[in-house]
């Protein structure tokens, strides 16, 4: 199902206020696309977000998973012989989509970054293993992928208990600052919560 495309009066400006990157200065040389470890997985590579950021036609990128699998690991900004950042102006996009058309961020998508962001507030840290179980719960996948885990535990890879750091109070109080939810959240204890 098509949903509407973000408006594009504007929008290249929009990105380079929101981000600092003149996606103008993008010639389309390819090789942000080239160097990309998740080009083959999607649709749209980096080059070709630039062009429908600039062009305005943006549309086909809400309706496809491409900007989602973007691992933001910056090798399309470090490859750019023009200085573009391709996964800041990616990220921009993700952001609007988020905000414009919240059930438009594909489940699994979603779930993981929820899941990491509880591990997170919880314990100030990943915990590993609580995050895939959360976020198997989350998506229903419960059995995908279970014969990993044997071998994650025999080599040490997944600890079978949180550990937290020492400033967790902290970690929260970020987290209450950032959504405005004081006291409240996954696991959370506060403002005032526990140090330990």
């Amino acid at each position: 199902m098509s949903r509407s495309p973000v408006s594009d009066g504007g929008l290249r400006e929009r990105i380079l206020q929101e981000t600092g990157v003149n996606t103008a200065r993008c010639y389309q040389c390819g090789k942000c696309s080239a160097g990309c470890p998740m080009a083959a997985e999607t649709r749209w590579r980096p080059h070709d977000v630039m062009r429908m950021v600039n062009t305005g036609a943006v549309g086909p990128l809400q309706d496809d998973p491409s900007i989602w699998l973007c691992l933001a690991c910056e090798t399309c900004a470090s490859r750019c012989p023009n200085g573009c950042d391709p996964a800041r102006v990616i990220d921009a996009l993700r952001e609007r989509f988020a905000r414009e058309a919240p059930g438009g961020v594909p489940r699994p998508v979603a779930a993981f970054h929820r899941a990491f962001l509880d591990q997170v507030r919880r314990h100030g840290r990943s915990f590993e293993l609580g995050m895939v179980m959360e976020y198997k719960l989350r998506t229903g996948a419960l059995t995908e992928d279970a014969l990993s885990a044997p071998g994650l535990l025999a080599r040490g890879k997944l600890s079978l208990t949180p550990s937290r750091i020492s400033g967790i109070g902290e970690v929260r109080r970020i987290f209450d600052a950032c959504t405005g939810s004081a006291g409240t959240g996954a696991g959370g204890t506060g403002a005032g919560g526990d140090d330990r």
